[in-house]
């Protein structure tokens, strides 16, 4: 199975499981899954009256510099942590 089959298989594990993580995982989850899938972004902060988008933002963000396949595995291996 190739890297981008586990982690597709891990999206969908994490999609399909009942348990709901706490919000910082959710946001680690999310910056991952962004930095896997489109690199580094180059969109602009949303202002501080996004709360919401800002922190999606700052979480993508703090995994700049990392690359696909290193963001996968990451992703990949936060899911294992969090289904245990």
């Amino acid at each position: 199975m190739s890297l981008t089959e586990e982690f597709q298989a891990s999206v969908d594990r994490m999609n399909a499981s009942s348990a709901t993580p706490g919000s910082q995982d959710m946001l680690k989850l999310y910056g991952l899954f962004k930095q896997s899938k489109f690199g580094d972004t180059s969109d602009k902060r949303p202002g501080m009256t996004k709360i919401r988008e800002r922190a999606k933002f700052d979480a993508w963000a703090g995994n700049s510099g990392t690359s696909k396949d290193d963001a996968m595995r990451k992703y990949m291996d936060l899911v294992d942590t969090l289904a245990k």
